[in-house]
This record gives C-alpha cells, structure tokens and sequence, in this order.
C-alpha cells in the first residue's frame, strides 16, 4: 500500500522496523475498519522486507485478504511477544518503533524482552495530517450530513425537552441515515453553556434561553466530522448578541487571515489564527478563550495540526482539515461558541461544514 511505503522509506534512519497498535493508525494504512478501539485484537508490523498482521482467529479470514500484509495469527499457544520474537531474529531486526502513546506499560515490557526500542516520533499522525482527496471527500460527506443534523434538530427544540432528548435524537438521526456518531453529542441549555464540554442532563429547556449544539458524524472510512452552533430559544437579550456577534466575528477574523496568507503565500504557524481570534475576543472585554481555536480531524475527532496558543508549531499546509471554534463562557451565565471545518487548499481556504452560522431566534 502506498501509505505503509511511506512509512517505510523512513526505516533505517533510527530504527530497522515500526510496530503499528493504535487502532486509527491500522486502519489508515490497511483500509479495514473491524477492529475494536477498546480491546488489543490487531498489530501491524513494517520491516524493510515485509508488511504483517497480527490478529487472533476471528479475523484471520478477513486480515488474509489485505493487500500488502503477512498475516500472522496468534493464539494462547502461541502469544504475540513469541512470533515477534521470531520476526525480529529471522530479520535482524536491532531496533523497533513503536506507538509510544497508545501500547501499555505491559506490552511494552514484554516487547523489550525481544528487542530494543524506541519512540516512532509520531510519523503515521504526520502523515494523517494530509489529506488525500479521497479523505477529505468522506470529511465533507460527514459534514454534509451533520448539516442536515442541524436542520432536522432545530424543530425539536421546545419548551421543556431535556438536553438529553435533544443528544439522544442527533444520535437517531444520525443512525438512521446510515452513519455514527463520532463522539457523544454536547447538548447545553442557559448557563449549562458555560461549560465547553458539559455533559447533556436531566435539565428541562426554559423560555429565552441559550441551546449550545456540538456533534459529529463518523461516516465513510471511518472519517468524522465536528461542528456547534449556538441558539437561542426565545429572544436573545442585547448582551447574548453582543456575545454571539463577537464569537462569529473572531472566527471571520481567523479565516480572513488564513485566505489572506494562502493568496500571498506566507507560512503560517496554527498559533497565528488562535492569536487572532483570541486577541480579537479580549479587545471586546471578553475573557480568553480556554481551548485551543482548533485542532485537525480525520479517523478522530481531535488529530494534528493544533491551533494553539503555545504549543502548536505546527506549519499548516495544503490538504489539513481543521476546526475553527472560538468560543466565550461566562460562568452564571452562559457560553456561546461556533465551530466549522475548513480545507487549507494551495489556492484557498474552504468551509466545507455549511449549517446557517447566523443568530437564530426559535
């Protein structure tokens, strides 16, 4: 696969071999989506001579018919640090990289009795960075259909419905159109919004008050899309408009800025739009925003690049699919924050998630 050859014009630099477990990472350079995120059921293995897959017998059949990959099952009778073990003597192998955030301290353990190892400086989440056409095609796809999420959730907001109502039926819908959800919705009423990540409760909707919306949809490939808006259930009060007017303003100024920069051809750090966006926010007599302006998305939520205050010394370039979100939370009050995804493109920036962005009143 074209994916595990990249990968593997890197071996031999600081390591002979790269030992691929993160879930996200397999399915990126193998295609296949079946196994699970939460328990250990596949590994991959990149060696200067071959490709294998590691799985038990419940995916041996399947694992058998991916292109470029040994497959190499493993079994009570025979574990996984022992057919390694074996692959690296066969190979030579003196040095093997490994996901270093996502194996446990166990496997680690038993991988060191079989070979020395080192950290694989995130090269499959530098690659994922890109997106080729086919990725960003099923990013938009995703969006397309959080789009309509929007639409169809906006006539179920009435008085009195449960910020859990409203979370379970992004989730139906979201189902019944073929598709997942990419994480558990946020649902959050009046001073509920206050909260980036509050979890949806119990809690009945009153008259004039903030509805804050963030979703996403896994759809094809396993690709996800992200999205909020904020509402108001009722009249908005002339304070919420100013809130809402300088949140959709601050994102206007850090998608300006990055059109600007692509059309000139400057480089640009992911701190520069958080820094925009930010500062804007603050001239207005609003507190900083307490998260990141944004962060990439792909087979996760939340991937490289990230567009941070401080640590993001990551270049944006051509084929990044990121967020813009800024946002403003007033404790006892209430939070309002708008999120879309955006293509950076060699010749300009696109929004690809599309929902109405201005104030709404229901």
């Amino acid at each position: 696969m074209n994916r595990a050859v990249s990968i593997k014009k890197l071996l031999g630099k600081n390591f002979d071999a790269l030992l691929v477990s993160s879930t996200k990472n397999i399915i990126y350079l193998t295609g296949f989506n079946g196994f699970s995120n939460e328990e250990r059921e596949a590994y991959l293995l990149l060696t200067k001579k071959n490709n294998y897959i590691f799985t038990d017998g419940r995916y041996s059949e399947v694992a058998s018919r991916i292109n470029g990959f040994k497959l190499i099952e493993i079994s009570s009778g025979k574990n996984f640090k022992e057919v390694l073990g074996e692959i690296i003597t066969k190979e030579k192998i003196q040095k093997l990289a490994i996901d270093e955030d996502n194996l446990k301290i166990s496997e680690v353990i038993q991988i060191k009795k079989v070979v020395k190892i080192c950290p694989d400086e995130s090269l499959i989440e530098k690659l994922r960075m890109i997106k080729d056409e086919e990725e960003i095609n099923n990013i938009k796809k995703a969006c397309n259909l959080g789009d309509e999420v929007f639409k169809y959730i906006l006539s179920e907001i009435k008085l009195g419905v449960t910020e859990k109502e409203i979370a379970k039926k992004i989730e139906i819908f979201i189902l019944k159109n073929d598709a997942e959800i990419s994480f558990h919705p946020i649902v959050a009423f009046g001073q509920n919004s206050s909260s980036p990540h509050h979890v949806a409760s119990s809690r009945k909707l009153k008259k004039n008050e903030t509805v804050l919306l963030d979703f996403g949809v896994k759809s094809e490939g396993n690709y996800c899309s992200d999205m909020t808006r904020t509402i108001f259930f009722g009249k908005a009060t002339d304070e919420q408009k100013r809130i809402y007017k300088t949140v959709l303003n601050s994102q206007q100024e850090a998608i300006n800025f990055l059109k600007s920069s692509i059309i000139n051809h400057q480089s640009v750090k992911g701190s520069e739009p958080d820094k925009i966006a930010r500062e804007y926010i603050k001239s207005k007599g609003f507190p900083t925003i307490p998260h990141s302006l944004g962060h990439g998305i792909g087979l996760e939520v939340h991937e490289k690049p990230s567009l941070s205050p401080r640590r993001s010394e990551d270049m944006l370039q051509t084929g990044m699919v990121f967020s813009i979100e800024p946002g403003i939370y007033l404790p006892g009050f209430g939070g309002i924050r708008i999120e879309d995804l955006v293509v950076f493109h060699k010749n300009g920036l696109e929004i690809i998630t599309r929902a109405n962005r201005d104030l709404i009143e229901l």
